[in-house]
C-alpha cells in the first residue's frame, strides 16, 4: 500500500542504543504489538539485546541469551523507552544480566537474563517429540487488518483441529498447535527472534471459550538449539487455570524436529460470565 510504513526486521525493532553507565535506549515498534501492546517475547528481545551488550562492555564473549526470566510489573507502550543493565556475573561458561526497562521514569518490565554461546550440534538427551500438525496447506493462516501489530510480522498458520476457537467452538482441551515463520521475507529464525516465537502462538485459553485478555505476568523462555529453516511447529497447552490465573507450557520445533525453544508463563484469564 502506498505510504504505509516499512516492517522492520525484529532485529531492527529489538536493537538498543548505548547511553553510557549500562543504560540503552530502544524505540518500541507498533509492529510487535498484540491488542496495541508490545508482545511480551519481542520486549524479551529488547531485554535480551541489553543484556548481550552490557555483558560484553565486561569482557563477556558470549554471543546469545539462551535463558530468559521476565517480570511485565507494567504496561509497557509503543514508543521511546530506556534499559539498565546490571551485569552481576561474568563466568567462563554463562554470564547473568538483570535488565530493566522504564518509560516516563516508571518501571514496566524487568528481566534476569542467562547469556552464553549455543554450538550448532545435536543434543545429547530428548525427551519430547515434536507435535503433530497438519500440513501447511490445510491451515489455517491467521490474517490481520492490515493495521500494524503482530499479525503484519508473522506467518502463523494454525492447526484447525485446534483453532475452532476462531469460529466461535469450543472444546474441553486447552491447547493450540500451529506452523509459524518470520513475515520479513525469508529470513531463517535465529537464537534471538525464538525469544519473540516463544510467546508468538495465541493462548491455550482460547479453546476453552476465555475472552481475548489474557495479559502475561511472567515469562520464562530457555533457548535451547541454533534453529535451522524458516518454519517452526509446535504447541502451548494449558497445565492448570485456578484464581484467574493460567499456566502455560510452549514447545516449538525446527525443521529438523530438534526442539529449540521452550517457554512458561503465568498470566490473567478472564472468562465469559455465564447467564
Amino acid at each position: 500500500m502506498d505510504g504505509a510504513p516499512s516492517v522492520p526486521t525484529l532485529r531492527d525493532a529489538s536493537a538498543v542504543e548505548p547511553l553510557g553507565d549500562g543504560r540503552f535506549g530502544v524505540e518500541l515498534s507498533g509492529f510487535y504489538t498484540a491488542m496495541q501492546r508490545p508482545n511480551g517475547g519481542y520486549l524479551q528481545c529488547v531485554m535480551a539485546n541489553a543484556a548481550v551488550a552490557a555483558a560484553s562492555e565486561h569482557g563477556s564473549t558470549h554471543l546469545h541469551a539462551t535463558a530468559v526470566t521476565t517480570n511485565y510489573s507494567g504496561s509497557a507502550v509503543v514508543g521511546p523507552a530506556e534499559l539498565e543493565a546490571r551485569v552481576r556475573r561474568v563466568g567462563r561458561g554463562v554470564s547473568f544480566v538483570y535488565v530493566t526497562l522504564s518509560q516516563a521514569g516508571v518501571l514496566t518490565t524487568e528481566s534476569l537474563v542467562t547469556v552464553g554461546t549455543l554450538r550448532d550440534e545435536p543434543p545429547r538427551y530428548l525427551g519430547l517429540r515434536p507435535p503433530t500438525v497438519a500440513p501447511l496447506d490445510a491451515c489455517r493462516r491467521s490474517v490481520g487488518d492490515g493495521t500494524p501489530n503482530i499479525a503484519r510480522v508473522l506467518d502463523l498458520r494454525m492447526d484447525p483441529a485446534y483453532a475452532g476457537w476462531s469460529i466461535g467452538e469450543t472444546r474441553d482441551v486447552g491447547e493450540v498447535r500451529a506452523w509459524l515463520r518470520l513475515a520479513e521475507g525469508s529470513d531463517e529464525w535465529d537464537p534471538l527472534s525464538l525469544l519473540f516465537a516463544s510467546d508468538a502462538l495465541p493462548p491455550a485459553t482460547f479453546p476453552l471459550g476465555s475472552t481475548g485478555w489474557v495479559p502475561t505476568l511472567q515469562l520464562t523462555s530457555y533457548v535451547r538449539q541454533i534453529p535451522h529453516g524458516t518454519w517452526l511447529r509446535g504447541r502451548q497447552r494449558c497445565v492448570v487455570i485456578a484464581g484467574g490465573l493460567v499456566d502455560e507450557r510452549c514447545e516449538l520445533f525446527d525443521e529438523r524436529d530438534e526442539l529449540v525453544v521452550t517457554s512458561s508463563q503465568m498470566a490473567m484469564v478472564r472468562f465469559p460470565t455465564r447467564p
